[in-house]
């Protein structure tokens, strides 16, 4: 069989990877702060004896796209949305630091700060416990105001501010659970200019337009393989019928 099937063989590898990322930023159109995957393609040549006729394709997610959604005004107290590159600090799974542009915060039962998704939000003093309050309010630094029960509006209380952190010059990578960190640990500078608005959340910086040609794209490849794969068996079954000696 041709090498071509084998050529044909990992662009189909690099099609289905590529569908599987574009699945995933198609699923999260609607998360906000989502930052979409980069997933780019490149020619694998082999070296040895003979002729380069043939390159394999080589896929995978490279990073994460940081270009900022569009600010959605919300009026809600616990939205939040950063200005700028800077990102809010949470805490993993795993207990270390990651990062998140996610700003639809949420208070857990216990008074945890958490976003959406459950993680939760880091500090001065680490992660940050909201007690009972009867209004809080978010300034543009990222310090959280509570007026306590019972207590006089016009002297709200500080309990934390949130740590804001810049990837600018850092080399971030996105994870599976979709937070920033820094590749091969470590954590990110704090955001000295740092400035969010509260009452609003900045959207996915993709829509589902873009998710669905870039899908497009990768099923239109695939079939150009398929065809690739099609030729190369016509192209042997020609060839053994010339090799085919008379009986």
């Amino acid at each position: 069989m041709d090498r071509l099937v084998h050529t044909a063989l990992s662009a189909m590898r690099s099609a289905m990877l590529r569908q599987t990322s574009t699945a995933h930023n198609l699923a999260n159109v609607n998360t906000a702060g989502f930052r979409a995957d980069m997933s780019v393609a490149q020619s694998m040549w082999l070296n040895g004896p003979g002729l380069d006729s043939r390159a394999f394709s080589s896929q995978e997610v490279l990073g994460a796209d940081m270009t900022a959604g569009r600010i959605v005004e919300t009026g809600r107290a616990l939205d939040v949305a950063l200005y700028g590159d800077a990102v809010l600090t949470v805490q993993a799974s795993d207990g270390q630091e990651a990062y998140t542009r996610r700003g639809d915060l949420q208070v857990a039962e216990n008074g945890l700060l958490t976003t959406g998704d459950g993680h939760p939000l880091i500090g001065q003093q680490g992660p940050i416990t909201l007690p009972p309050a009867e209004s809080m309010r978010i300034d543009e630094a990222g310090a959280i105001w509570i007026v306590p029960p019972g207590g006089d509006p016009n002297t709200p209380q500080l309990v934390d501010r949130m740590k804001l952190a810049s990837p600018r010059g850092s080399d971030v990578v996105k994870g599976t659970d979709n937070l920033l960190r820094v590749r091969d640990g470590g954590v990110l500078p704090a955001a000295v200019n740092g400035r969010l608005v509260s009452g609003s959340i900045e959207a996915a910086n993709i829509t589902a337009t873009d998710a669905l040609v870039d899908m497009i794209e990768a099923s239109r490849s695939w079939d150009t393989q398929m065809k690739l794969i099609t030729t190369a068996r016509d192209l042997a079954a020609a060839s053994s019928e010339l090799m085919r000696l008379p009986s």
